[in-house]
């Protein structure tokens, strides 16, 4: 019996994790979006000069 009435808090914490786990991930995302490049300014095309004086 004493299994028996670990296993609901044993699946509370899985829970618990699992909301934090998904969570973190959308502010991951959330940050991601924010960060990102549109493509177009990726792939804009720059003086040969310019490039190699950023390298």
């Amino acid at each position: 019996m004493r299994d028996q009435d670990d296993k609901p808090a044993a699946s509370r914490g899985a829970q618990i994790q699992a909301a934090e786990h998904e969570e973190a991930r959308q502010r991951l995302l959330a940050q991601a979006e924010a960060e990102r490049i549109p493509a177009e300014e990726t792939t804009r095309a720059l003086p040969d000069r310019q490039w190699r004086r950023g390298q």
